[in-house]
């Protein structure tokens, strides 16, 4: 039986209906927490995840659409949960979007929407949930980075200014909320076999002339060590440690879930 560990807590996941975001959200859960999900889609499906979530977890968990791209859908998304659940305790800022370009032929509007989505929707959701946390004397920021949070890639301009941007503001954040009760902290994952990832493989495949094998060992795990994918079920189960009484001193650093990436 999973240990309640986060029972009567609220957290708000965003970009939580696939991938990361949504193994977050269900370890989450999981440990009890009471928990709004997102996304800007508002579909039914999205509203049907969160009642699963929610009799699988006996939890109460609800879906509220936003962009990530827009300040105040930001901001809404976290009061509106605030409302709906009593607060906002946890916040993972996991929503995210990427382009591939060398730097003179980057579109400026894929550069500003990822710096958008990846990155000042992070400012924007934190700086709303700060003083509900206070407000309860106790609080979790974590942040999902990246190892391009930490290192950088050809091609990845964008991205990789918007990670780093994203450690920048979790040291900050940190500073900010020392010794009041509250945490922040960026968890940076290498290649995570996510529903994404797992679809890039068979254009790969035929790009390269490989195998499945040897485009996932050649192409996609050339940088990380281990060989092996981390999984999301990893990278929820960090955001719960990251959450749990255990971490109450670990404040302002990166974890690396990235098989030895940024060991080299």
């Amino acid at each position: 039986m999973v240990e309640k560990s986060l029972a009567g807590k609220v957290a708000v996941v965003t970009g939580s209906n696939s991938g990361i975001g949504l193994g977050v959200a269900e370890a989450l859960a999981a440990a009890g927490a009471k928990l709004a999900i997102n996304s800007f889609t508002d579909r039914d499906e999205d509203h049907a995840m969160a009642r699963d979530l929610a009799r699988k977890h006996g939890v109460e968990v609800i879906y509220l659409a936003a962009d990530m791209s827009k300040p105040d859908d930001c901001r809404a998304l976290v009061t509106q949960a605030a409302e709906k659940l009593g607060g906002c305790e946890i916040l993972v800022n996991n929503a995210g979007i990427q382009h591939v370009a060398p730097i003179p032929e980057f579109p400026t509007e894929k550069w500003d929407a990822i710096l958008a989505i990846n990155l000042s929707s992070a400012f924007h959701t934190t700086a709303a949930a700060l003083p509900l946390m206070r407000g309860k004397g106790w609080g979790r920021v974590v942040n999902i980075a990246s190892a391009h949070g930490l290192t950088a890639s050809p091609y990845k301009s964008a991205y990789v200014a918007a990670k780093h941007g994203i450690v920048g503001l979790t040291k900050v954040t940190a500073l900010e909320t020392a010794g009041e009760g509250i945490t922040c902290n960026a968890i940076c994952p290498g290649y995570v076999l996510t529903p994404i990832v797992e679809a890039q493989i068979p254009d790969q495949m035929k790009t390269h002339k490989m195998s499945r094998e040897d485009v996932i060992a050649k192409v996609m795990l050339a940088r990380q060590p281990s060989g092996e994918f981390a999984t999301v079920e990893q990278m929820g189960g960090t955001a719960v440690f990251l959450c749990s009484d255990a971490a109450a001193q670990i404040t302002g650093t990166t974890i690396s879930v990235d098989g030895g990436w940024t060991a080299m």
